[in-house]
């Protein structure tokens, strides 16, 4: 967590150029450990590090799900069988 301090700050001013927010209500110990968590790194918000979390979380999920779906190459191997044995290849 202590390298992360250069990231989160240009991360916390990126945030503040977006646009329309919602509001999410996380357990109020929870808000209490962010809050003293990011004192000093350069977020001036927790929800400027939740948001910063949840971005990171949301798109290591999106990368897994994407090469969870990818076809194998045994998958690719029965495909290209299937074609030949059709005459298509």
């Amino acid at each position: 967590m202590r390298g992360w301090s250069w990231g989160w700050r240009l991360l916390a001013q990126r945030s503040r150029r977006r646009g329309r927010y919602t509001t999410v209500s996380i357990p109020v110990s929870l808000y209490e450990r962010i809050s003293r968590l990011i004192e000093g790194t350069g977020f001036t918000s927790v929800s400027q590090f939740v948001t910063y979390v949840l971005r990171e979380v949301v798109s290591e999920m999106e990368e897994e799900k994407l090469r969870s779906e990818a076809v194998s190459e045994e998958e690719k191997a029965a495909i290209i069988e299937r074609l030949r044995r059709l005459g298509y290849l």
